[in-house]
């Protein structure tokens, strides 16, 4: 995962974010500001996934950016 296209853009991505995962609350995006590993988590804790799946979905919708 490529933390710093996160970190570096998190203003611009919480919208597209918000698009691509839509059960990720507002207090999601508190906890996670811009961090990577913290996505995935949340992605992984609201939609029921491994960790390794919510990896994967990070990593392959950055590869859409």
């Amino acid at each position: 995962m490529n933390k710093d296209i996160i970190e570096g853009n998190w203003k611009q991505l919480k919208g597209k974010i918000q698009q691509q995962w839509g059960k990720l609350t507002d207090d999601d995006f508190d906890v996670i500001e811009g961090r990577g590993t913290e996505l995935a988590g949340r992605i992984q804790e609201r939609y029921g996934i491994s960790r390794d799946e919510a990896e994967k979905q990070v990593k392959d919708w950055e590869g859409r950016l």
